[in-house]
């Protein structure tokens, strides 16, 4: 047997190899015995599911079959991570406590791992850092222990901002094409219910049949996949595992001559060598025809997106249909967010945003969650869709005027650099992220009002900068409450981030034209 160890700035990894050697050309491999033994009893964040509530817990109390990456805070510092990564055809690796030894985890395997050798398996990584917000500036790890891209055209993979058609309608798809050519969003999603019931064995996902639970249409998929394409929007159709594991050689190359843009795979089986090495082969077989891909529910990314990045996107993370708290989607940016990019669902008209969570801090998220495929208006949908059809999961939510969804539409959502400027698991957040000469702040709070320096010295020195802020302020006559202010500032500025409990701030910042250094106030 063989062990790989690389070293880097970022963390550390290892992996093990049975070579080919006589009488060995199969294995079996039962139970893998990797020790990760910490020096004292540590508090670690746990979940027990890719979808689970997070809990800050010493290492002693916790239970088996632990998620991973796996966040455990050492008194005094570091942080540490202890995470996987390119698991592609082998059983997800989760973390248990060693019996009869203290302080220590041992890799618990999702069943059996069967293959001829040379066999080598996933990485086991170890990232360190300082502070919780270095951890995630430094989870490129886990794309750069993934081999490199496989695909030799990249151009038809494209990300984008993406808005769900609530209501699976001919006149809803267009509204939804009307409204993302004028808010910048490149993309339409139709979910669960366009072929038939998702769950049913004898749904096809061949043709288009509405589930008469969901809608009564009238839909016409392919006049609406038309529409879009003539004014530049992509069209992604949701497909349960059901229909997937039984036609995904035939719905593949038929949704690429429609003309689809991608498919979001749903309620996929994870955790066993079988369904990851099958799900892996699905997003090749994506790839052959020119198809992205979004994983839902419980998979968990180990960073194959670096060898096939027409995977966009995945779940795994307990996102903003669920109802989180802001606590734990707090601690969700630490722990869960390190394994890579998240499908939150960004909702913001729905009744639970407004339970949970303010507006501004529902604009923040765009920022500090990252996901090349970016879901906004999860459960809202456009002015001219049709109001007697039932939306998504009960919704009648129609997107207003307000003019902070200005933010939403200049936001991108992949980014050429991040910088976390505060971080605390569970309470805080304060990222900023830049693409191409604009930055764009994510300030995401929790339980307690709070107010936070944000210095702008990653700004050029030298220029101005127009601060679009946008912000909670319960006196604004809209009914989002969402104030906007814009200032001038440059790397000497430090902006006061005030935010009241369960609250946010979204800030944009662009470089100034001359007319704008005289016209805005200085910070």
């Amino acid at each position: 047997m063989l062990l790989t160890f690389r070293a880097y700035d970022e963390g550390a990894a290892f992996c093990y190899t049975l070579p080919r050697q006589q009488g060995l050309d199969r294995v079996v491999i039962s139970s893998e015995q990797t020790h990760f033994r910490f020096m004292a009893d540590h508090a670690a964040w746990a979940a027990y599911s890719a979808q689970g509530q997070y809990s800050r817990v010493p290492l002693s109390k916790l239970k088996d079959n632990c998620e991973r990456p796996l966040t455990i805070e050492i008194g005094g510092g570091p942080f540490v991570a202890v995470a996987e990564a390119r698991l592609v055809d082998y059983a997800r690796m989760r973390l248990s406590p060693a019996a009869g030894q203290s302080h220590t985890l041992v890799s618990s395997l999702g069943g059996k791992v069967e293959g001829r050798t040379p066999l080598v398996t996933p990485w086991r990584v170890i990232m360190p850092a300082d502070s919780p917000g270095g951890l995630l500036e430094r989870n490129y790890l886990m794309l750069n222990l993934n081999e490199p891209c496989a695909i030799e055209d990249t151009s038809w993979i494209k990300p984008g901002k993406v808005i769900r058609e609530v209501t699976l309608s001919t006149r809803g798809g267009k509204a939804c094409v009307d409204f993302a050519v004028k808010h910048n969003l490149q993309y339409v999603e139709y979910d669960a219910g366009w072929y038939g019931p998702e769950n049913s064995d004898a749904s096809d996902a061949t043709t288009v049949t509405l589930d008469p639970a969901r809608s009564k249409g009238p839909l016409d998929l392919h006049e609406v996949i038309a529409y879009a394409g003539q004014r530049g929007v992509g069209i992604i159709l949701y497909v349960n595992h059901k229909a997937l594991e039984r036609q995904l050689d035939g719905i593949l190359p038929l949704y690429e001559k429609w003309g689809v843009k991608g498919v979001k795979y749903g309620f996929v089986n994870v955790g066993s060598q079988r369904w990851t090495a099958w799900l892996h082969h699905a997003v090749r077989r994506a790839a052959e025809h020119h198809l992205m891909v979004d994983i839902h529910d419980e998979y968990r990314p180990t960073g194959y997106s670096r060898t096939y990045p027409n995977l966009m996107t995945q779940e795994g993370i307990r996102g903003d249909e669920t109802k989180p708290s802001n606590s734990l989607t707090l601690a969700i940016l630490f722990t869960r967010m390190l394994a890579g990019a998240g499908d939150n669902t960004i909702c913001y008209y729905d009744a639970r945003v407004d339970r949970n969570a303010s507006h501004a801090y529902q604009l923040a998220k765009a920022v500090c969650i990252y996901s090349p495929w970016q879901f906004l208006y999860w459960y809202d949908r456009p002015g001219d869709s049709p109001r007697r059809l039932g939306g998504a999961g009960g919704s009648q939510n129609t997107i207003g005027d307000e003019p902070e969804l200005e933010f939403f539409d200049h936001v991108p959502t992949v980014w050429d650099d991040t910088k976390v400027i505060h971080g605390k698991i569970g309470e805080y957040a304060v990222i900023a992220r830049r693409s191409g000469e604009e930055w764009f702040i994510g300030c995401m709070n929790s339980k307690e009002a709070r107010k936070l320096d944000v210095p702008l010295d990653f700004l050029k020195r030298g220029r101005k900068y127009v601060a679009h802020i946008y912000s909670d302020d319960p006196a604004i006559q809209t009914r989002t409450h969402v104030r906007m202010d814009r200032f001038l500032v440059d790397s000497g500025t430090t902006l006061k981030a005030a935010m009241t409990a369960r609250g946010g701030q979204a800030i944009r910042l662009v470089p100034a034209t001359r007319e704008e250094a005289l016209r805005y106030p200085k910070y």
